[in-house]
């Protein structure tokens, strides 16, 4: 049985969500404010749905918190998003948003997809090698002559999209939607702002040519 943790300070909402996933066989805990969530979040749910504005600690506040020692899933609920909302909420660890009011059976699908990506498992242990650059995708780890480089969830789920398909071209949009899981048009400044983040990274171990910029194109990792 999955679990799933839902914060918000509405009442209402926390009982809807509470009956619509225990009816879908979920084990729900809730919380009704940024408090009680980061305290609830030592539970260990499979995944996480945050409502941005609560009192005490509003989303935002709670998923830096806990992002740390949380590596479910994290889905915001919020009445409105910008594009300028998505990057703070990514920047904190968030995962998805989700705009209220929504439909509960696409909430339900969505919620069910982070948990399939989530506990996908390979059967072999899968380990690729790179030039001086190692990655073990089981492990979700990255290494450069040895040393082991530390990479945010995003981060390396980029290195992981690129790599599996080594010499493949990828678009800003396919690889936002790919790592976020959205269906809607991906935000390329995401994406190029993650990809900065992985090349300084390669860089400082000595790394410098990995992810290659295939101009008026995207992306592509050099086998």
């Amino acid at each position: 049985m999955y679990s799933i943790l839902v914060a918000d300070d509405e009442k209402d909402v926390v009982s809807l969500l509470k009956d619509y996933f225990e009816m879908n066989g979920y084990l729900v805990y809730t919380a009704y404010n940024g408090i009680e969530a980061v305290e609830a979040s030592s539970r260990r749910p499979d995944v996480i749905l945050l409502d941005i504005n609560m009192p005490e600690l509003n989303g935002l506040e709670v998923c830096r918190r806990i992002r740390e020692h949380v590596s479910c899933p994290i889905l915001f609920l919020t009445a409105r998003v910008e594009d300028s909302d998505k990057i703070t909420g990514f920047a904190a660890g968030g995962d998805d948003y989700i705009i209220k009011p929504f439909s509960l059976d696409e909430l339900g699908a969505r919620v069910a997809a982070h948990i399939r990506r989530e506990h996908r498992e390979s059967a072999n242990h899968n380990v690729r090698y790179f030039g001086s650059v190692t990655i073990d995708y089981n492990s979700k780890t990255v290494t450069v002559n040895g040393k082991e480089v530390d990479f945010a969830k995003k981060e390396f789920q980029i290195i992981e999209l690129l790599s599996m398909e080594a010499g493949q071209v990828f678009d800003k949009e396919r690889i936002y939607e790919r790592v976020w899981g959205y269906d809607a048009e991906g935000d390329s400044f995401v994406v190029a702002e993650h990809i900065r983040r992985i090349r300084a990274k390669l860089s400082k171990c000595g790394e410098d040519s990995r992810i290659e910029t295939v101009w008026g194109m995207g992306y592509k990792w050099i086998k």
